[in-house]
């Protein structure tokens, strides 16, 4: 199938099998997701698993985000954070920090640079005393990946 206005040049058709109970699944999803068509849909499902894909090898540049929750009290977690942002001001775009309530933070770090050094960069501050949750959600930079 075909959206409105796709261009068919430079386009690969492939032909896939499913049972019948997981292509109802799939054009459920696509229905409820508001794709036009099954190849939109799962081009984008082949993209979302490449960035996956990618996120493990070390040298690959990525974007993400860094998102914490942290215990307003916990005066080692600023410091922490404020000493790693100034020490990784190379991988850390910018920061939001924003007071959910009298004892809890949030803070979202945008992230950029090598996988390796991002997820040890999540890693040092996720684990961090005072540190009640925290996630590393990382994306493409969009320049290795094809539309």
């Amino acid at each position: 199938m075909r959206g409105q206005g796709q261009k068919t040049r430079g386009v690969k058709r492939i032909s896939i099998s499913l049972p019948p109970d997981l292509q109802k699944e799939l054009d459920r999803m696509i229905h409820e997701k508001g794709y036009t068509n099954r190849s939109l849909a799962l081009a984008d499902m082949i993209r979302d698993h490449l960035v996956e894909h990618k996120q493990h090898l070390p040298d690959t540049v990525i974007a993400g985000s860094i998102t914490l929750v942290y215990d307003h009290h916990s005066h080692a977690v600023t410091d922490l954070l404020l000493d790693l942002q100034h020490k990784y001001r190379h991988l850390i775009i910018c920061t939001m920090h924003v007071h959910l309530d009298k004892d809890n933070c949030l803070e979202i770090l945008a992230v950029h640079g090598k996988a390796g050094e991002v997820k040890m960069l999540a890693d040092r501050l996720i684990s961090e005393k005072g540190v009640k949750h925290g996630k590393l959600t990382i994306t493409s930079t969009g320049r290795d990946l094809p539309a």
